[in-house]
């Protein structure tokens, strides 16, 4: 929808009020100064007796200028506040009114954004086929491992279940990067923290029933992130997954607000990590213990799916004694 008057129009007709207003109050200072002079022109008394009328009508003409031209310009910070709620992910569209000579600008990138979301959504699409298209092959290699496993040929089977192990992590965390960067540029991506530990932590119970470790939630229900649930999924289950395999009874969870969005700690009691190793373990490949199962991909993950975010990820020492992971994201 376009305003009813353009910018410039509003800029002019903000002119000629504006220096309507400085013609009157220099007409009032030159009349008020010719009265002054003894030999002024007896007019010149009878114009300066209508000197409090003039004065108001030339700052109703200052003021009246000035309104129309931040009136004007006022659409400039409307678009620039609708771009970063589009940025933010609190709008999909740069809705309002604008002048005429915006209008267009706007509506270029409206469809811009559309296109965008197009591009991503069948990008998506293509990603979910490849991925659905490997897990037969690797469905099929699982199951020749279990059939040399059942032959015999243990170092064989374990062999090819590792790779295959490999190639679906491999799997899962390109294709959490691609969410990830989709949802970076689609608006409106939010997500529960609350919802999503909850059923992490249920089912993490359930695999170290054995153990009887006690996952301890501390979240505040009114915090969201600015994420797809499917990522913040695996960011936090990432998180949680290895502070209960270190921990020895206890593995803690919270949330706090910050200036720039929501920071999630998760602690745990056990043995704790070198700190030269808390930077290397975020990189891809990286393990803590060699000997421990697993690609070495999970915190790299975290890692990278919280930069696509625009969010961090940093390793510290718990105060139970073991690792504090620090995932920052953006609030929702």
């Amino acid at each position: 929808m376009r305003s009813r008057f353009s910018l410039r129009t509003r800029i002019l007709f903000g002119a000629i009020l504006w220096t309507s207003g400085l013609f009157i109050i220099s007409g009032v200072v030159l009349t008020h100064l010719m009265y002054l002079h003894p030999q002024a022109p007896g007019v010149f008394h009878r114009i300066f007796l209508n000197f409090t009328l003039l004065t108001s009508i030339a700052v109703v003409c200052l003021v009246a200028g000035l309104f129309e031209v931040r009136r004007g310009l006022r659409s400039f910070d409307e678009l620039r506040s609708r771009l970063l709620g589009v940025r933010e992910g609190r709008d999909t569209r740069l809705d309002g009114t604008y002048p005429a000579e915006v209008q267009p600008l706007v509506t270029d990138l409206n469809a811009l954004l559309s296109d965008r979301e197009q591009r991503v959504t069948r990008a998506l699409s293509k990603a979910g086929d490849l991925a659905h298209g490997l897990k037969t092959p690797l469905a099929v290699l699982n199951h020749e491992a279990e059939r040399a496993r059942a032959a015999g040929h243990a170092d064989v089977a374990a062999a090819i279940t590792r790779q295959v192990e490999r190639m679906r992590r491999q799997v899962d965390y390109h294709l959490a990067h691609a969410r990830a960067s989709a949802s970076g540029v689609t608006p409106g991506t939010r997500c529960h923290v609350l919802t999503s530990v909850d059923g992490l932590a249920r089912t993490l119970l359930t695999l170290h029933a054995d153990r009887g470790l006690a996952i301890d939630v501390n979240l505040s229900h009114e915090h969201f992130v600015r994420s797809q649930r499917e990522d913040l999924d695996e960011m936090l289950g990432n998180l949680l997954d290895n502070a209960c395999k270190w921990a020895k009874s206890r593995v803690t969870i919270a949330s706090a607000p910050d200036a720039n969005g929501i920071e999630i700690t998760v602690d745990d009691d056990g043995p704790g990590l070198d700190p030269s190793l808390r930077e290397a373990v975020l990189q891809r490949g990286v393990r803590a213990d060699e000997a421990a199962p697993g690609s070495g991909l999970g915190l790299a993950i975290v890692c990278d799916l919280a930069e696509l975010y625009g969010g961090s990820i940093s390793l510290g020492q718990s105060s139970l004694g073991g690792v504090r992971a620090r995932l920052h994201l953006p609030g929702g």
